[in-house]
């Protein structure tokens, strides 16, 4: 072992403790020490200062050198709930909970304690280093991204001090290890951001879409903390974990990433070993040193391993080259594993050159196409042998090296402290120990060592001085270098001073003290126990000569002006001419003014700053500006700084004024510019145009008066342009002087006058008439022939309306009888609908809902409505490889994926895909469904990549000026991936609250329309919500109840409700769902595959569709129902699947032929012939038979009506689980929403009405109104065409609803929305509460939504065909190669990465495609 250390001499050193058991105490006392009341959590030390941090619960302790407290910060107990999200006062079941301290971190830069506790969800603050009582900063309205530590009491965090570069600039960051705890954020690893920048804030982790943040692994693999550090560029964290899986067993692990690595890809893990078998296996404490030249030797139960620096880099980067070039393998053997993944396939299949060493350097941080993170698997752990061991548990470690010999302090969980020596002198002496309790950290700062322990009194942080021989360490003694100016005590001996030359030494002259040492009791004893010396520095606070004169006279300090300084006056030897204590101060200087202006009045308080302002208060004998005295107020004086009152006399100057010209009338905003205007208050303002005072606005109404004649009007209202008056009862008259001289001017007109103020206005004139007594004669023979034309009118009106009134009332009543029969239908069908509805309420109540599992639910929503629907390779699975090539298929895609999971490669194959005409809409689609199963492993980096690709299509649409036309159609690759991403983020949701209120309404749809009767051949009902698929015919029908017995499953007898007008396939459908109610429609047998006889007596009648007694009407064939085989009510029908024996297959085939050639024929129907609609459309008639026949069709939407009143409780249901943000809300719609809005704000043109339509066309149209249409997407159900018409109605309903434009409905309107018409704006109120809602809750970090997207990838990704999707895709790889190989080559971010050479190297294993290569 001694090899490697005198190789490398000066490497720092990792050690460790692995925990196996505990031992026994031993005692002495302590030098000094300081008590806590409650236990230490952490210590740390500012290096300049020297100071002393100490993490209790509830307190921060700042300690100086001595361990002497001079200052402390309550931390705790604070108001808090375990499931409390703050701020806290928005939390209900709070009570005083005690603050663990969790993290503590000198941040130097800017003088502040990172210190994080366990309350509030682990938020952080930033003390002062200075005086911790100061917090610089702290926030709790913030949200997730800024929870840095752990809650639960147990889970340990660590940190180091690092920075990130962004841009350009440096912050000062921390990255976070932390373990599991059950109501925390999950991030492994994270980077925190100590400064506000952009959208990021204070403790925000700063690094996203990793796989060592979103971990759902977490609570699986247990990491437990000890260490963290940073050394030559490299970050590494100490930790323990299991390995996954049911075995809780620990295992020690060293992972290591870049400092400058923004993406985490560098991240990887080694498995440190220590001892034979790796028997101390749980790390307990590290600690980082250099070495010295020694070696350690013993044994027992708990142990001390080293592991080299060096030695753990060279097997970190053999694994990273490993990965790169070999398959993870060295020397043959695979070495390489992929932690925290569910991935069963190859890795590390990308091919990288790592023969020249600078092609490795370029790729030593890892890269976006490489599997991340990466560990070692257990045989090429690093092995390291025991050092030290105990038989007690040791808990913690510090290293010093003094003179080449390196000394650890071992702390184990009795509280004992052990020195031990790399040396062969045993296991060390017990030099510290203090009741029973637990050493929990050591730590090193300048000469003195710290340790911390826990014991039942409380925990005391206790510095041991110095330990060798109680005299200095090395680095303590200045005169170390000479010779024997420092001795080395190495097995615990005294040194003794045998003589001491010269024996006398002048204590005045030389002002020294000699120490030397006592006895091996530790104390320090002084030559002289009498003398004492003061030591003071004159220049210490004292940067001017008037500070430096009011220091203490018994000091003797002058001001030494030469100097400069302020000095003990014996050292003032540049002034011998003169006595130092007589030198005159400099002039005072002035350096501020505060504030700089002020009223003109005066009467604020001023501070000026300076130097030498004088020793004494009295010393200011006067203070003036402008020659006006000021108050000097001699309380606040300071020497240096004086506070006075004062007036600052600044006059404004007014440079221009604009206008300059304007109406007499005033009410015009006049500008005025100019310098000094800032001067004084507003009430200190007075402006004046011609001796006028200037108002804030012109006239008022109450101000304004006006006039005509000799009359005041009442000014109504006043506007710019507007003058509204109130005439008086009487005529007024004239006193303009052009009236004056006529006797009679009534009817002339007058002036019409409007004061205000001093001016006078005539602003126009006003006319009375006069009356005329010859107007009175002429007013009867006008009126008495108006009146009799008007009496003659009205009565003839009247007689008219009398007639209409009736033909009203009549109308009216039948009107009110259709509303009565109506409301009575719906009361009566709703009730019954309820009551039959109340089985199936039971059925989902013991959980019968048929939901699809995952993969079939991704299947249908991606693929099934491709042109190959349920065939399609991806739902089916089958790839058709021969399979000799299978193995090299696979790997080349494992590549393939490697490759996809570039960021630069991606983005180029799908724009250089979208630059393709032949790249149409429906190719657009299959690829990003292609692309969303390849990439499901990956959903956050999915997530990361269409919000790229998403921020880019905003741009273009918001720069087109047609921001609201973005995600209407699925258009692009991005917006389809976006239909997916939501469909895959709403499952559960869809699982969990929305799917048992759809499940109902189709249920309820289904059977509603069932009910009565349904054309099977034209696909129409008399109960449905579609108009277009009403039946427009009265058929007579009747209810039978069956009493159906299925053929070899017993004599059970299940009753069902058929009726008499459906076709035999239909009575099959029915009763297939009746017997079979409780198995999902794909395991249920299908109508073709069954057959259905009647037994009316001892014979059976086999019943069909068609045969040859089908009833014949001209060339057309009616479809037999049970009315034509003449069944009765409570028949017995005998259910039987059909047997495929040679005989019976000739049987049913000839049976299969004669029906297939019957259904062949065009002319077959059901209820009601087509080619009677079609003369009952064309008939030609008189007015009366069209009006006739068009009240006849409109009589039959009253059906419409009365279906819709029996879902309407269904319909609201559905609608409200889905738009309710007071319920659960998915965090995926809450992400997005808040990524809309903050994209919104980005951009001028995007006003809330774009923002409402960017939100309806992300998730209402895109998710929701396609499962409402298609509810076998999520369910496994048959949705008949007739059920489909309905459900299209809700959708448009719910489609309406989502829009903000008002739709003006008409007569002419269509029947559809005219239905809901009274319900849209409910409806619509509802939408706008809901995306209001969403907008108001806590925000969902970009942490969180990784979190539970690589939860949903853990969980389904190995269910999916994500080979297929992989071939699928690099189909349209090769189709467009050339295209993606010359963009590729254009991109230097690609060239770097060598993405051409790995597309080569894929295409020629897939396809024996020729290369450059």
């Amino acid at each position: 072992m001694a090899s490697w250390v005198q190789a490398a001499p000066l490497l720092p050193l990792l050690l460790l403790f692995c925990l196996s058991a505990a031992g026994g105490p031993l005692q002495e006392e302590a030098v000094l020490d300081f008590p806590s009341k409650t236990p230490i959590n952490n210590v740390v030390q500012d290096p300049r200062s020297g100071r002393v941090y100490l993490g209790a619960v509830n307190t921060i302790y700042q300690l100086d050198a001595a361990l002497r407290e001079e200052a402390r910060a309550e931390t705790g107990p604070r108001e808090d709930a375990r499931t409390c999200t703050p701020p806290v006062s928005a939390c209900q079941d709070t009570k005083p909970t005690p603050n663990v301290n969790k993290l503590l971190l000198v941040h130097p830069a800017n003088g502040s304690l990172v210190v994080c506790g366990s309350r509030y969800r682990g938020i952080c603050s930033l003390l002062n280093l200075t005086n911790v009582e100061q917090q610089l900063y702290y926030s709790d309205s913030k949200g997730e991204r800024t929870y840095v530590a752990s809650i639960e009491d147990g889970v340990a965090v660590v940190g180091v001090m690092s920075t990130y570069v962004k841009d350009g600039n440096t912050f000062n960051v921390f990255l976070v290890g932390k373990g599991y705890g059950s109501l925390d954020s999950s991030k492994l690893i994270s980077t925190r951001i100590l400064q506000d920048y952009r959208d990021w804030v204070v403790f925000e982790s700063i690094v996203e879409a990793s796989t060592v943040q979103a971990t759902p692994f977490v609570p699986k693999y247990l990491h437990d903390f000890r260490h963290a550090f940073k050394e030559e560029g490299f970050v590494y964290f100490l930790f323990s974990r299991t390995m996954g899986s049911t075995d809780n067993k620990n295992f020690t692990f060293v992972s290591r990433l870049c400092e400058d690595d923004p993406h985490y890809y560098s991240y990887t893990e080694l498995q440190l070993n220590c001892g034979p078998g790796n028997r101390y296996n749980k790390v307990q404490a590290a600690y980082v040193a250099s070495p010295g030249k020694d070696p350690y030797d013993d044994s027992a139960d708990s142990a001390l391993c080293m592991y080299p620096l060096k030695a753990i880099n060279e097997r970190l980067v053999d694994l990273i080259s490993a990965c790169y070039s070999d398959s993870g393998k060295i020397a043959g053997t695979p070495a390489v594993d992929i932690p925290y993944s569910s991935k069963t396939d190859e890795f590390c299949t990308s091919r990288i050159d790592v023969s020249s060493k600078d092609t490795l350097n370029n790729f030593k941080c890892g890269a976006d196409f490489l599997p991340a993170p990466l560990a070692s698997k257990p045989e090429f752990a690093l092995q390291a042998e025991v050092a030290i061991t105990r038989t007690e548990i040791l808990t913690a470690v510090a290293i010093a090296v003094e003179n080449d010999h390196t000394i650890a302090f071992l702390g184990n969980s009795l509280g004992e402290v052990y020195k031990v020596r790399r040396e062969r002198y045993g296991t060390g002496r017990v030099v510290w120990r203090r009741g029973s309790g637990r050493c929990t950290r050591c730590g090193s700062g300048g000469d003195r060592k710290l340790r911390v322990t826990s014991g039942q009194t409380g925990r005391r942080a206790v510095d041991d001085g110095c330990w060798f021989s109680r005299c200095t360490r090395r680095s303590s003694c200045r005169r170390a270098e000479e010779k024997n100016g420092w001795l080395w005590s190495p097995k615990q001996q005294c040194v003794k001073i045998v003589s001491f030359h010269p024996p006398n030494l002048s204590c005045k002259k030389t002002q020294r003290v000699v120490y030397c040492a006592g006895p091996c009791s530790g104390r320090l004893t002084p030559l002289s126990s009498s003398f004492t010396v003061t030591l003071y520095n004159c220049s210490m606070g004292r940067e001017d000569c008037s500070l430096c004169k009011n220091a203490d006279p018994k000091y003797s300090c002058v001001w030494c002006a030469k100097r400069r300084s302020c000095v003990y006056e014996k050292l003032c030897i540049d002034q011998a001419t003169e006595d130092p204590q007589d030198t005159e101060c400099p002039d005072p200087q002035i350096t501020d003014i505060i504030p700089r202006y002020g009223p003109m009045k005066g009467g604020i308080s001023v501070t000026i700053k300076g130097s030498n302002l004088g020793i004494h208060k009295e010393d200011i004998k006067a203070i003036s500006v402008v020659g006006v005295p000021c108050i000097h107020q001699e309380d606040k004086y300071a020497v240096s700084t004086s506070v006075f009152s004062y007036m600052i006399l600044q006059d404004p100057i007014a440079s221009s004024v604009h206008p300059d010209k304007g109406s007499k009338a005033g009410g015009m905003v006049i500008t005025i510019s100019g310098s000094n205007l800032d001067t004084a208050t507003r009430e200190d303002i007075t402006v004046t145009v011609g001796g006028v005072v200037c108002f804030s606005k012109a006239m008022t109404a109450k101000e304004a008066q006006a006039f005509v004649g000799d009359i005041p009007y009442f000014v109504n209202t006043l506007q710019d342009d507007k003058l509204f008056l109130d005439p008086p009862s009487s005529q007024p008259r004239a006193l303009s002087k052009r009236h004056r001289r006529r006797r009679d001017t009534s009817s002339d007109p007058l002036d019409l006058l409007i004061k205000f103020g001093n001016g006078e206005w005539v602003v126009g004139s006003v006319h009375y008439e006069r009356k005329n007594e010859v107007s009175l004669l002429i007013i009867p023979a006008v009126i008495v022939p108006m009146l009799l034309i008007i009496l003659i009118s009205v009565y003839c009106y009247r007689r008219k309306s009398q007639q209409a009134e009736r033909e009203y009332e009549k109308v009216k009543h039948q009107l009110e009888n259709l509303e009565e029969s109506v409301r009575d239908r719906c009361k009566k069908e709703f009730t019954d609908l309820m009551i039959e509805m109340e089985d199936h309420t039971n059925d989902l109540s013991e959980g019968r809902i048929p939901f699809l599992d995952y993969k079939t639910y991704t299947d249908r929503v991606f693929f099934l409505p491709s042109k190959d629907g349920a065939n399609d390779v991806m739902i089916t699975g089958k790839l058709d490889i021969p399979e000799a090539r299978k193995a090299i298929v696979a790997q080349a895609l494992n590549q393939f994926s490697n490759l996809l999971n570039s960021k630069t490669f991606l983005i180029n194959f799908i724009k250089t895909l979208e630059g393709r005409p032949d790249f149409n809409a429906r190719a657009k689609v299959y690829f990003a469904s292609l692309l969303t199963v390849a990439l499901h492993g990956k959903l956050e980096y999915y997530t990361d990549i269409m919000r790229t690709l998403l921020l880019e299509l905003m741009g273009n649409y918001v720069d087109s000026k047609n921001p609201k036309l973005m995600l209407r159609r699925s258009e692009t690759v991005v917006e389809r991936m976006l239909c997916n991403w939501m469909s895959i983020c709403l499952y559960q949701f869809l699982k969990d609250s929305a799917g048992e209120p759809l499940y109902k309404l189709f249920r309820a749809i289904k059977h509603q329309i069932e009910k009565g009767p349904v054309d099977a051949r034209v696909k129409k009902a008399k109960y449905t919500l579609n108009d277009t698929g009403l039946l427009g015919d009265d058929v007579e029908y009747c209810v039978l109840v069956s009493d159906v017995l299925v053929h070899g499953e017993g004599p059970d007898v299940t009753p069902v409700k058929v009726l008499n007008c459906d076709t035999v396939s239909q009575v099959k459908e029915k009763i297939i769902e009746a017997v079979y109610r409780n198995l999902p429609y794909s395991q249920r047998p299908k109508v073709d595959s069954v057959t259905l006889e009647w037994r009316p007596g001892s014979t059976g009648q086999i019943l069909s569709d068609l045969d040859l007694t089908s009833q014949k009407e001209g060339r057309w064939r009616r479809i037999n129902t049970l009315a034509h085989y003449n069944v009765r009510d409570n028949a017995t029908l005998v259910l039987s699947q059909v047997l495929h024996t040679q005989q019976n297959y000739d049987q049913n085939q000839d049976s299969q032929e004669e029906r297939n050639s019957f259904l062949d024929d065009d002319k077959v129907f059901h209820l009601v012939r087509p080619d009677e609609l079609d003369e009952m459309k064309s008939k030609r008639g008189s007015m009366k038979d069209k009006s006739m026949t068009k009240a006849i069709t409109e009589i039959y939407l009253t059906r419409l009506l009365s279906v819709k009143g029996t879902l309407q409780q269904f319909v609201d249901d559905f609608f409200h689980s889905v738009l309710c943000s007071g319920a659960v809300v998915p965090p995926a719609v809450k992400y997005f929403f808040d990524f809309l809005d903050e994209q919104a704000l980005k951009h001028e043109n995007v006003d809330e009405e774009t923002i409402h339509i960017w939100k309806t066309n992300s998730l209402p149209l895109r998710f929701w109104v396609n499962i409402m249409k298609n509810p076998h997407f999520i369910f496994d159900v048959h949705v008949t065409e007739v059920v489909d018409a309905s459900l299209s109605v809700i959708a448009q309903t719910f489609m309406d609803a989502c829009t903000k434009s008002e739709h003006k409905l008409s007569r002419d309107s269509p029947s559809n929305k005219l239905l809901y018409a009274k319900e849209i704006s409910t409806y619509k109120k509802m939408v706008d509460d809901y995306y209001k809602g969403i907008r108001q809750m806590v925000s969902v970090s970009d942490q969180d939504m990784n979190t539970h997207l690589a939860e949903v990838s853990r969980t389904h990704t190995d269910k999916l065909n994500i080979q297929v999707a992989l071939y699928q895709l690099y189909q349209y790889a090769s189709k467009y190669y050339d295209g993606i190989i010359q963009s590729l080559d254009e991109d230097p971010a690609a060239q770097s990465k060598q993405l051409t050479l790995r597309l080569q190297q894929i295409a020629a294993a897939l396809e024996n495609k020729v290369t450059d290569l």
